[in-house]
C-alpha cells in the first residue's frame, strides 16, 4: 500500500492540489494500491480560490514506499508564504531520511528548501518565483523553464498543471508507462509531458490526440516495443480490424504501428549508443535481430 499524503497551507492552489490527487485517486481505481490523506497544520484552510477545505493535524504512519506532496499557494513572494511548523520541516526531512519521496507543485518547493531538501539538489518552481527560490535556497541548483524535475526522491514541480505531469511521471516510474497511459487517458490528458524535455520523448510526441482505440495500441507497444508485436495480434488486442488499425493509427500519429514501434526501438538504441554501448548491442537490446536495420534507421534519420 502507498500513502500519498497533501499538506495544505492557507492559500492553497486547489489545482496544485487536484491535479495529482486525481491522478492517484484514478490509479487507485484501477488497481493500484493508493491511500490518500490531507493534513494541515489547522483544522481548516481556505484554497487561494476561496474553497474551504477540511485537514486533519494528525499525521498517519508513513514507511519507504509513501510520498509527501507539498501542493503550492498564493502568495507574490516566496519570503511572504504562510508559516510552516518546525515538526512539519522535521516530518519532511524524516520521510526522506528513512528512504521517503517528497514532492512539491509550485511555490511547495519553498517547504521543501526550508525543510533543508534542496540544498546540493536540482529543482524547480513557477517561473514567476524561480530567481527567488534560487537567492534563498543558494544550496540548490534550480532549473528553469522545465515541468518538473526529480533528484534523489526529491521531485518539484513548475506549478499549477504541471503537477499533473509530476504524478504521472511518478505512475510511470512505479507501474510503467501503461499504467501512467492508462491514468493519463482517463482524465483526458492525452498530451503527456516529461519534466526536461517537454514533448521530446516519441511516446509523447505521438500522444497528442484523442482516438483511444490508438491510445490503447500504443499503450500495447510503449510496453513491449523491445519483441515481436504482430499486427494481428496487436489489432485483436485493441478490438479491430487489422486495416482499421492501420489506417487509425496511421491517421491519429503519422505513422503505422510498425514504424512507431521501430521509431520506439530506434530511440532508445541511440539513447544507449550515446552512454558507451556498440550498435550490435543496443540494436539486440531494443529488439533488432539483424544490427543492419538499425543502421538503415539511423542512416534514415541523420
Amino acid at each position: 500500500m502507498s500513502h500519498v499524503v497533501f499538506f495544505l497551507v492557507p492559500g492553497v492552489h486547489l489545482l496544485d492540489l487536484a491535479g495529482p490527487a486525481q491522478v492517484f485517486s484514478t490509479a487507485a481505481g484501477f488497481g493500484h494500491p493508493y491511500t490518500l490523506s490531507y493534513v494541515a497544520e489547522q483544522p481548516q484552510v481556505t484554497s487561494a480560490q476561496g474553497l474551504p477545505l477540511a485537514a486533519g493535524p494528525d499525521w498517519p504512519e508513513l514507511g519507504p514506499e509513501d510520498l509527501i506532496v507539498v501542493p503550492g499557494w498564493r502568495s507574490d513572494r516566496l519570503a511572504d508564504a504562510p508559516a510552516i511548523g518546525t515538526d512539519t520541516l522535521r516530518r519532511l526531512r524524516d520521510h526522506h531520511a528513512r528512504g521517503g519521496t517528497v514532492a512539491s507543485v509550485c511555490a511547495g518547493a519553498e517547504a521543501l528548501g526550508r525543510a533543508g531538501l534542496l540544498d546540493g539538489r536540482y529543482c524547480t518552481t513557477h517561473h514567476d518565483v524561480q530567481d527567488e527560490l534560487a537567492l534563498r535556497h543558494p544550496k540548490a541548483t534550480v532549473v528553469r523553464d522545465v515541468l518538473f524535475t526529480t533528484d534523489d526522491r526529491v521531485i518539484t514541480s513548475a506549478g499549477i498543471a504541471s503537477g499533473i505531469d509530476l504524478a504521472l511521471h511518478l505512475i510511470a516510474a512505479r507501474h510503467g508507462p501503461a499504467a501512467a497511459a492508462r491514468t493519463a487517458r482517463d482524465m483526458v490528458v492525452y498530451a503527456r509531458r516529461n519534466g526536461h524535455e517537454p514533448q521530446s520523448s516519441a511516446m509523447l510526441r505521438h500522444r497528442s490526440h484523442l482516438d483511444d482505440t490508438v491510445h490503447r495500441a500504443q499503450d500495447l507497444i510503449d510496453t513491449g516495443f523491445d519483441r515481436p508485436l504482430p499486427l494481428p495480434d496487436l489489432a485483436s488486442a485493441v478490438g479491430v480490424s487489422e486495416r482499421t488499425l492501420t489506417r487509425l493509427f496511421t491517421r491519429a500519429t503519422g505513422l503505422t504501428p510498425l514504424r512507431y514501434q521501430q521509431t520506439l526501438r530506434l530511440e532508445r538504441a541511440e539513447h544507449l549508443i550515446s552512454h558507451g554501448s556498440t550498435i550490435d548491442a543496443a540494436a539486440r537490446s531494443v529488439g533488432f535481430e539483424d544490427p543492419r536495420m538499425l543502421r538503415r534507421l539511423r542512416a534514415r534519420t541523420a
